[in-house]
């Protein structure tokens, strides 16, 4: 019987939920947080692409692609830099998957004049736990970019210097990793990278625009710009032809990248414990989570598990956001180097197109929001408080309470941020409260229990 029991709810969960489209709301809320992010940061253009119940709801573009294409369009390839590593990633997990090499093989059997070859895995290349050092670490085009390369030349300058720690010690972000990754995956293949992955990924999946970042330069394509500190913004030059090959050389639409998200969710393509592998945080010898798995992040966002990675190339900047759980995903690339905007839209199209956080606590939000309309009026009932929040509330901090918090208006929005958790015998909760332009973090500890009181209800600007 319990077997049975087991099965059914098995069934239950493996029945596909019926795709939802964007609601004409969901659908404004999204042009509102695009529009707002492009207006506040200078980016010149977004383009977007949702992922709902599995599938694509949303592609859209907006603002200028470039000086010679004034509207951008969703059928523009822009450069998502970084996100490339999770295909470099499959392209190795592929040729595993072929019987041609082991993630566990060490660099030595392919590249043995590489630092550290005969102790550096072929998995520690993608997990950034290698100790090759990063030949582009800063968030700049850097003078040798000015000047052609080639994979063999960055691993020449790069590959060959001492390790900068033991293998597996240490996680460091390394896109000189990444390079002998995809020089591994030719070596292998006998194919060029990219027509690798075009036959083994892209065709599959119906991904027709990925082109490489280097050819996408000209009057056809979106153009990057940058920004010195808050002056004008301005085109920005393109690095010269090789320097982010298999780090981060991908050109594409984000409705393509939405194509490979959906791979994620259904564990197409791939086995389905190599995708569990790619999201599965590395360990270092000393136990600590590096929350890096092959080519991705694990991470969560209003508590909930999510895969994400973002990009940053020579003017352009990009997020990728999949939330397993809830089969859904949000891609947003921009042709900006310059401020946090792409991060922004992404986290904020992620809460309206997703339903009220289960890790939410609803009752205390709604008593939290109480206590802040209360603060706002100058009605503060402090049988709602314990006695050192009632001490804390002062007639002065009351007073700057009440006429620092109602003359900013009515909010727009009250909503919990992440998970309860202990300290001190209480249990802390973080609200945000929006007003449109700005918004405001509010931080309270409680009494355990339904009836608790509030130990402290703490409202600050959010920079």
């Amino acid at each position: 019987m319990i077997r049975l029991s087991l099965l059914l709810t098995l069934a239950v969960l493996a029945t596909p939920a019926v795709a939802r489209d964007l609601t004409p709301a969901e659908t404004a809320r999204i042009d509102a947080v695009v529009a707002d992010a492009l207006a506040k940061s200078g980016a010149p253009s977004a383009s977007i692409a949702v992922v709902r119940d599995g599938r694509i709801v949303l592609a859209k573009a907006y603002g200028k692609a470039s000086e010679t294409i004034p509207a951008a369009r969703p059928d523009l390839p822009y450069q998502v830099a970084s996100i490339s590593k999770q295909f470099t990633a499959a392209a190795l997990q592929l040729l595993e998957n072929d019987g041609k090499l082991s993630l566990d093989d060490r660099v030595a059997k392919y590249l043995p004049d590489i630092s550290g070859a005969e102790t550096i895995t072929l998995r520690q290349l993608l997990d950034h736990t290698s100790g090759l050092q990063d030949y582009w670490p800063q968030d700049y085009s850097f003078a040798a970019m000015a000047t052609p390369t080639t994979p063999q030349g960055i691993v020449d300058r790069w590959a060959g210097k001492p390790l900068d720690f033991a293998p597996g010690s240490q996680w460091q972000y390394s896109n000189t990793g990444y390079v002998v990754a995809g020089m591994i995956v030719e070596k292998v293949s006998g194919q060029p990278l990219l027509s690798f992955l075009d036959a083994r990924v892209f065709k599959p999946l119906g991904m027709a625009s990925v082109i490489d970042q280097d050819k996408a330069i000209g009057p056809r394509f979106p153009q990057g710009y940058q920004r010195f500190a808050l002056g004008p913004v301005r085109v920005e030059p393109p690095a010269a032809d090789g320097w982010l090959y298999a780090a981060g050389e991908l050109s594409m639409t984000a409705s393509d990248l939405a194509r490979w998200n959906i791979a994620r969710l259904d564990r197409a393509l791939l086995p389905a414990d190599y995708w569990t592998a790619q999201e599965t945080a590395t360990r270092l010898t000393d136990g600590k989570d590096t929350g890096y798995g092959l080519g991705v992040s694990i991470g969560s966002l209003d508590g909930r598990r999510v895969i994400e990675h973002s990009g940053a190339s020579v003017g352009f900047l990009s997020q990728n956001l999949v939330f397993p759980a809830e089969r859904a995903a949000v891609t947003v690339l921009t042709n900006a180097s310059f401020s946090n905007a792409y991060r922004v839209m992404a986290q904020m199209i992620a809460r309206a197109i997703l339903p009220a956080s289960a890790n939410a606590d609803t009752a205390w939000a709604a008593k939290a929001r109480i206590i802040f309309d209360q603060l706002r009026s100058g009605t503060l009932d402090t049988s709602l408080l314990t006695s050192n929040a009632a001490y804390y509330f002062t007639p002065t901090a009351r007073a700057d309470y009440k006429a620092s918090l109602s003359a900013i208006g009515e909010p727009t929005g009250f909503t919990a941020v992440g998970q309860p958790r202990p300290r001190g015998g209480f249990v802390g909760r973080s609200y945000r409260v929006s007003y449109g332009d700005r918004a405001l973090a509010i931080s309270v500890f409680t009494e355990p229990g339904d009836d608790g009181r509030f130990e402290q209800f703490l409202v600050q600007p959010i920079q």
